[in-house]
This record gives structure tokens, sequence and C-alpha cells, in this order.
């Protein structure tokens, strides 16, 4: 059974409460940089759907294309299709509560315009982070001043997590995120048309303010100007730190991004910690049980809201039938000796779920999902000890093509399973032949064809994206983010600013280097040990005063000018100053660019 698309319901509550819209819907950063473009994702999504695109991705882009600001409900207002995310407002007593400030400040500023200028001049009173993905802070600088006194709130460890997506691992995270999002592409019907979760992500200037209030238990109440709000923290759903909330006095139900209009990822292609799919399904369980059933309506920050007390529970259900389905099936065909790639491949829905198109795969899908499931239970490793220590892809792309008879064999096999349509392995023989020989012309156009064609029929928007970056990159160049974490540094903690930099060394350089040091930060009054030992860099807070090749007095803002090569000026040092030079000649940058599809 598939979902009917005579079904106008999605397209009436993705328009219903519309205000106004920019004109034009075009953001652009002080420089003239356009960094987001509303504009053209409606423009490429009007008409009937074209044959490079999947009739169901279709019905998606065309409803995250619409763009505005909304009433959700009396007092209660959502900026959406300005960036991958909404952006939320609660009307208070005198202010304005800010849910989820968008990806960068350029877009949520301009979002606040917007509703400013049909709803009053507002001053923002709070702001909350429902979860600790960048589209959900990192537009904060667009909201209020980075030395605000308002209050931030977000649930418990969102910077720990914060910060070990977006900085420890950002560098990978950013560089797979242009083929997760496809900022890359063209927006078109041969291109991008968004991630399925949202349009897109935008291109301008990412911050972080850390939080002054945690939300550490289910049922803690706060009140913010006035809005009384009942929290739900939900850990280890969408995100490792992740909160619902509910407004009394509005009747509404607020899930942050657990349960929006599409199957979300239990691990996202750009890579992130495998999600809880039975902890998922669980909270949503929760979360019907403490509010819906007092609520009128539930909105998320991604996609439009659900009204009416019996369709949003109605709703949850399903988001809470689909996790769970997922995961009890993968864990029940697992112990029958199934490995991931054989659980995803048959795979079947129930009907119901499948006749309803919230439960889709437009930014996760089943079969990256249940291999996420299987990865969390068991790992990488499926039990078969021929699969234990494989060779990388170059040397095991030279071996296929010798067993094929050479390169020209190989590409030769690759074009006729894709003239058979067996483009999957085409797109893996064409692989095998370009990691190979990079420089054979034919492989290459093999696989560009493949990848593009794989593309154009995928359902799942970040498929689609994948695929299309890839079919770009195999004969163009690599592209770096335009997106950077290096606004989040002043909300870091003095720990996560030395693992940041612990992180960057390279190990077999470092492994015969020494060096110690002895930081005292005299605005915090705290004082850590650094040590560089058999290519590691150890740090730790310390109340010891150990002998040290370096004793360094300084502020946190000091440290970070230093790191950032700002100099010594104000920073008292005691014994070898070029003790820092040491350690930080041993870094090395990553790589923003770095290749995926070729060698």
């Amino acid at each position: 059974m598939f979902a009917d698309f005579s079904d106008r319901t999605d397209f009436d509550n993705a328009n219903r409460g519309l205000i106004a819209t920019l004109e034009p819907a075009k953001i652009s950063a002080d420089d003239g940089r356009v960094v987001y473009d509303a504009d053209g994702f409606a423009a490429a999504t009007t008409g009937d759907c074209p044959d490079t695109v999947n009739p169901s991705l279709w019905r998606q882009a065309q409803l995250t294309a619409i763009h505005g600001l909304f009433e959700v409900t009396a007092g209660i207002y959502q900026i959406r299709g300005y960036d991958l995310s909404n952006m939320t407002l609660v009307e208070g007593d005198t202010g304005v509560v800010v849910i989820d400030p968008l990806v960068s400040a350029e877009c949520a500023s301009a979002g606040l315009a917007l509703y400013r200028e049909h709803r009053g001049d507002r001053p923002v009173s709070a702001v909350i982070y429902t979860h600790s993905h960048i589209d959900h802070f990192g537009g904060v600088l667009g909201v209020v001043d980075a030395d605000t006194d308002v209050p931030i709130i977000a649930p418990e460890h969102f910077l720990e997590h914060a910060v070990s997506e977006n900085v420890y691992a950002g560098g990978a995270m950013l560089r797979r995120g242009m083929f997760h999002t496809g900022m890359v592409l063209d927006v078109g019907a041969t291109g991008t048309l968004g991630a399925g979760l949202g349009p897109s992500t935008s291109k301008g200037t990412v911050g972080l303010i850390a939080p002054t209030l945690d939300i550490t238990h289910t049922g803690q109440e706060e009140t913010f100007d006035g809005v009384r709000m009942i929290f739900q923290v939900t850990p280890g759903t969408e995100a490792p730190s992740e909160m619902n909330f509910y407004f009394p006095d509005h009747r509404a139900l607020c899930l942050a991004e657990n349960a929006t209009h599409n199957l979300h990822n239990l691990l996202t292609l750009r890579g992130a910690e495998v999600r809880d799919a039975r902890n998922w399904s669980r909270y949503l369980a929760e979360a019907i049980e403490m509010f819906a059933y007092d609520s009128d309506v539930a909105f998320a920050s991604h996609h439009w809201p659900t009204w009416g007390t019996a369709e949003l529970i109605q709703f949850i259900t399903e988001q809470r039938d689909l996790y769970a389905y997922l995961h009890d099936q993968t864990l029940r065909q697992l112990n029958r000796g199934l490995t991931g790639t054989e659980i995803a491949e048959d795979f079947a829905m129930p009907p119901a779920l499948d006749a309803v198109w919230h439960t889709h795969g437009y930014y996760g899908s089943v079969s990256h999902n249940v291999k996420a499931i299987y990865q969390r239970y068991l790992g990488w490793y499926d039990g078969n000890p021929a699969h234990l220590w494989q060779h990388p892809p170059e040397a095991s792309g030279a071996r296929y093509v010798r067993a094929l008879g050479g390169i020209d064999a190989a590409v030769a096999k690759a074009t006729e399973f894709a003239e058979e349509g067996d483009l999957r392995f085409a797109a893996e023989l064409a692989s095998h032949a370009v990691f190979a020989e990079p420089g054979h012309a034919g492989a290459r156009e093999v696989l560009e064809n493949v990848l593009r064609q794989l593309g154009y029929g995928s359902e799942c928007a970040t498929w689609r994206n994948n695929y299309l970056v890839g079919a770009d990159e195999v004969n163009g160049p690599t592209h770096a983010s335009d997106v950077s974490a290096a606004g989040m540094a002043t909300a870091l903690t003095i720990t996560q600013v030395f693992d940041s930099l612990a992180i960057r060394i390279d190990g077999p350089r470092a492994w015969d280097a020494t060096a110690s040091v002895r930081w005292h930060f005299t605005d915090s009054d705290e004082t850590y040990r650094m040590e560089l030992s058999n290519g590691v860099l150890i740090h730790y807070p310390t109340q010891r005063t150990d002998p040290a090749d370096l004793v360094v007095t300084l502020t946190k803002a000091q440290l970070l000018g230093l790191l950032a090569g700002a100099g010594t000026d104000g920073i008292a040092m005691d014994g070898d100053s070029g003790t820092i030079s040491t350690i930080v000649g041993l870094t090395g940058d990553p790589d923003p660019a770095f290749a995926i599809v070729t060698p």
C-alpha cells in the first residue's frame, strides 16, 4: 500500500496560518554573499514532476519549499523555509522567546525581522535550544548579542555533544555534509531539491552561546517572560541531548526533532553517533501520555504542525510505531543470523505505516536505518571472517580489476550491468575501477553516469544528494564546506579547547617529543596541566604545582587568541616559551575538501 498522491492534507497544513513571506526571499551576508535563496527552491519545485526526480520526493520538496512567517496558534509563530530548520517564536509578557535560531545568524536575523514587521518590535526574552545539532543553535547571534544576559536554555549535556559533533569530528562531518545536504549542487530537476527535512542548509555565520540553564529531568517546569513550559528530556533520540516541551497555557506541544514529517535518521549519512530507535519510540510514547491528550497542536523544528488532538495523537503514534518496528524487526532478524545488509535488502514496512506520507524516508531511509540498528548492537563486523581484514579501496580496486581481466574489461562489465539495470553493482564495479586506475576516463565516465541515475531514482533526498554530488566530483573538483564551526570557539570549555588541539597532534611526528605546560586561568581561577607524551597531548585540571617546562598565566580569551596566532601580549610566561611552539608545530590542519569518490 502506497500513500495517496491525491491527499492534500499536508499541503493545507504547510500553508495554514501564513502571515507573510520575505520579498524577495533571498538572504545575504554583509559582504553581499547570498547565504540562502528560498525563492530558488520554490521556483524549482513548481509544476509536474520531471523524469529526473522520484515523484514521492518531488511532493516532499514542494512541501519543504513553502516559506514564510506562520501562526501556529495564538501567541506562537514559526519561521519556515528560510533554512534547513524552523525557528519558533513564542510571545511572552514583554518580549518573545526564540526556539532554535536556525543554522546561521543572517537567516535567523531575517526571520526575526519578518516576525517583528508583522507582530511588533518585541525584544528577545529567552533562547531555547531543543538539541545539540548546529541547525538548532548556529544562528543564535542573529537574535541576541554575544554578551546577552537573557537566559539560554538547553537540555543537560548540550554543550558536550554540540562540541563533539561540530568541533571534534567537525572537519569530516562538514565535508561529508556537502554530500548529505547537496548544498554545492544547483537547485533543480537535475540537482538538489533539498534534504527532505527542509530545503537546505544556509551558508552564513555560525555561532554558539553556552547555555545558562540546563533542563535536567522530565517534568521540570520553567517560566520565561510569563511563558510556562513543562519539559521532557529525550536523550539518545534524534540527538544525544534533546528535549520536548509543552505549553500548558497554549495547549501546544513542541516535539523538537523527534517527530517530523518523514522517517528520520538513526545514523546520518554525514556521520554521527548511532541513535537508539527503541528509546526514541519510548520517548514518543511518553510524550503522548504526558502531553498529547491536552494538546490542540503539535509542532517541531522542521516541517509543518499537526492540528487537532486526535490528529496529533495519531501522528505521534505512527511515528512511535515506525521507530519501534525498525528496531524490533532488525533485532529479530539479526538474532536469526542475518547481517545488516541482508536485513535491509528485503525489509518490508507495515502497510498501514507505508500508507501515510510522514513515515517515508526522505531524510533517513529504511535501508540505512536498519544497518544503523545492526551497527549499534553488533558493530561494523558482520561475523564472517572473510570480512575481518579486507583491503582498503585502492588495494581492493586493483585486485578486482586484475581479477576481471584488466581495466578495460572491468569498465566493460560495469557498463554491461548498468545497461541491464543493475545500477548498484555497476556503481560498485566502476568505483573499483576508478580506485584502481584514477586516470582512466572510461571508468570515471561510467561511475559518474551510474551515480547520477541512482540519484534521479531516489526517494530519499539525502541519497539523491549523495549520489549527485558524488557524480559531480568523479570528474570535477572536490568542495570544502561553506559552513564553519569556528564561531563556536568562545562557548567551549577549557577542556574542550585543549581537546580540539589534542586531536590535531600528528602522532607519528610527535612520538619522540616531550613537553609539559601548567596553565593558570585568572578569569576562572582554574589550573590545568598539559603533557606531550608518546604522541598524545594529555591535559587535565590540577591543584598540584609539579614542575613544568612552561607555566602560563592568562584568561580563556587570551588562550583562544594565542591558539589563533594573536601573540602573547598580556600573557605571563615562566619557563621555556618555545614549548608552545613545539606543541603547535606538531599539529596538522584537517583537509576540508578531501576526496571521497576518488583516491
